[in-house]
């Protein structure tokens, strides 16, 4: 199943390049400063780590991205369309490299465990 996500989310990733090169085929140096700018909201642990969680999950949250592109497409504002297709482009290639929702840390996502927490829980 975790492959089945992975390869619905290489698909959306495609989709959010292909949209991307049909709004704003040349500004690629915006994509390019922004397509880490979901990853900044790591920095909300400084509040506390589960604000941190939070705050990484809303900017990760595909439901919320995938609003965010529907109204800046319709009412319209291109710059709100362009940083939820740049959001979306993001949070997809994440998920292809296994970095999901976070749950109670950061290494325990909703398609497993990442980094060094993979051997603690394959012993288990």
């Amino acid at each position: 199943m975790k492959n089945l996500l992975k390869l619905e989310s290489l698909g959306l990733f495609a989709l959010s390049i292909w949209a991307y090169i049909a709004f704003f085929p040349n500004q690629w140096g915006t994509f390019a400063w922004l397509i880490l700018a979901p990853d900044l909201s790591f920095l909300a642990v400084i509040l506390s780590k589960k604000i941190g969680l939070h705050v990484y999950n809303l900017f990760h949250h595909q439901g919320l991205i995938a609003l965010t592109i529907i109204l800046g497409f319709y009412w319209p504002i291109p710059l709100l369309l362009q940083i939820g297709i740049i959001f979306m482009a993001h949070s997809t290639i994440d998920r292809v490299l296994g970095y999901g929702l976070k749950l109670e840390s950061f290494d325990h996502t909703h398609l497993g465990w990442i980094g060094k927490s993979t051997f603690k829980n394959d012993e288990q």
